[in-house]
């Protein structure tokens, strides 16, 4: 064995030996687990939570090593068929629909198994996969969401597992891409660009992402980029970007009104212009009186019919429900107009009142923007979280980083075949987020900033 490999190994041995852990833990993770299995799940993210962590902290410097831990990490799941949501079968339906010249927006699969001739390869599995609630509506994901998924159908052709793969390879693709950009984007803050493997190496980014094939790190690639193009002063370039990301997936609208004061009314409007016709241009194919009025639809239900892992929404409905003899279904549409309401009005507020000119400060317009829609959301799945952690690794804010390890405790509702959850563990989720999130806020940020730097070697 060369001296100089002998020397590394020894020199390396415990972060190398929690890298091998995490990697059979991964696939185990994959490869030999029910989703209904919550206490072997529990276990696993638990310890590659702990695990991503000490790595940080024994190599903090180490670029090359924690970058191939992490895309080591994403390869061993790289055939896995994800376990832990189901989303991906209609992502590969809407993806057939587009290759074959159908409007996703314009049927939904319920209609289209009603037709003589289905142009779509295993249209059984994936119709019987996606599940009934996503059966039975159109499609909610944007215009170059489509597109990526038409790019899993013209490459995987009929293979199921093929579409998975290009899917797949897109996601890690992109995170590579938010690696690269956030790194850069941490370097002009004069940071340590190690904080992006926070994003990096974090479990919830690697299942969620890259196993369970969500499009959050897309829609993240483009953002980063964009933002990095913005601090850069190229505004017109960032443009095109950040309407690519919001194409993906409908979250940054929420920011744009941020930018005013960072960007000034004139450069502003032309920003917003660009973004709004970089959009048209991407929804053009796509467009019919129809799409509107199925897409505003289908947006709409997120915010009146679904529930799932809510934070103030279950306080608020528990009230309603034991003290005001409210009826949930009423309860919960109103409760959504009022939510949107609420988080334009407070992302107004921040437009307005904070110094929106300095970069950092616009990180953390968006970062509490973001907290509040999450926060009042009465759906908040796991994978939600992850671009709350990409925004906090730019500001003094940590609590986010806690998020991504409790939210595992909202996958109780899929241990029963009723899908219910557990009010204890949603209590204990979300009382260690605002526990933390309070102590930051009372002037303790600088500590837990310290603490974030100590282990990150900074």
């Amino acid at each position: 064995m060369p001296t100089g490999f002998f020397k590394y190994l020894m020199l390396h041995k415990v972060p190398l030996l929690l890298a091998v852990i995490s990697i059979g833990f991964y696939l185990a993770f994959g490869y030999d687990l029910e989703r209904t299995d919550f206490g072997k799940l529990l276990l696993l993210y638990s310890a590659l939570f702990v695990f991503h962590v000490k790595l940080i902290q024994l190599e903090p410097q180490n670029f090359k090593f924690l970058l191939c831990c992490g895309l080591l990490f994403r390869l061993v799941l790289f055939f896995v068929e994800p376990n832990l949501s189901q989303d991906f079968y209609r992502f590969i339906w809407d993806g057939q629909l587009v290759k074959n010249g159908i409007n996703p927006y314009l049927h939904t699969p319920e209609q289209i198994l009603e037709w003589s001739q289905i142009p779509i390869p295993n249209h059984k599995i994936l119709y019987s996969g996606m599940g009934e609630l996503s059966a039975q509506h159109f499609s909610n994901y944007p215009p170059f969401n489509q597109i990526t998924f038409a790019i899993a159908a013209f490459i995987g052709g009929k293979s199921l597992l093929g579409s998975i793969l290009v899917l797949r390879v897109q996601i890690i693709l992109a995170d590579v891409g938010i690696l690269y950009f956030g790194s850069k984007l941490l370097k002009l803050f004069k940071s340590n660009s190690n904080y992006m493997f926070w994003y990096f190496l974090n479990p919830l980014v690697i299942l969620e992402l890259t196993a369970n094939l969500h499009f959050e790190g897309v829609m993240l690639f483009f953002f980063v980029w964009a933002l990095y193009l913005l601090f850069e002063t190229k505004w017109i370039a960032a443009a095109p970007v950040y309407a690519l990301s919001v194409m993906t997936k409908l979250v940054p609208i929420l920011f744009l009104p941020l930018f005013l004061r960072y960007l000034g009314l004139k450069k502003s409007i032309g920003f917003y212009v660009l973004i709004f016709g970089v959009c048209m241009l991407l929804l053009f194919p796509f467009y019919s009186q129809m799409f509107v009025n199925n897409y505003s639809e289908t947006v709409g239900l997120w915010f009146s019919n679904f529930e799932f892992n809510a934070g103030i929404y279950n306080l608020i409905k528990y009230i309603g429900l034991h003290f005001f003899e409210a009826k949930p279904w009423l309860l919960i549409k109103s409760y959504g107009k009022l939510m949107a309401i609420t988080v334009i009005g407070f992302t107004l507020v921040l437009t307005f009142s904070r110094k929106n000119e300095n970069f950092k400060t616009l990180m953390g317009s968006m970062l509490w923007t973001l907290f509040t829609y999450l926060a009042l959301s009465s759906t908040v799945h796991p994978w939600y979280i992850i671009f709350l952690l990409t925004l906090s690794i730019f500001t003094k804010y940590k609590f986010p980083i806690l998020w991504t390890l409790v939210v595992i405790l909202s996958y109780w509702a899929y241990s029963n075949s009723e899908y219910t959850e557990n009010p204890w563990l949603l209590g204990i989720e979300y009382l260690a987020v605002f526990a933390l999130l309070i102590y930051e806020l009372t002037n303790n940020s600088v500590k837990t900033l310290g603490f974030f730097k100590k282990i990150s070697g900074n």
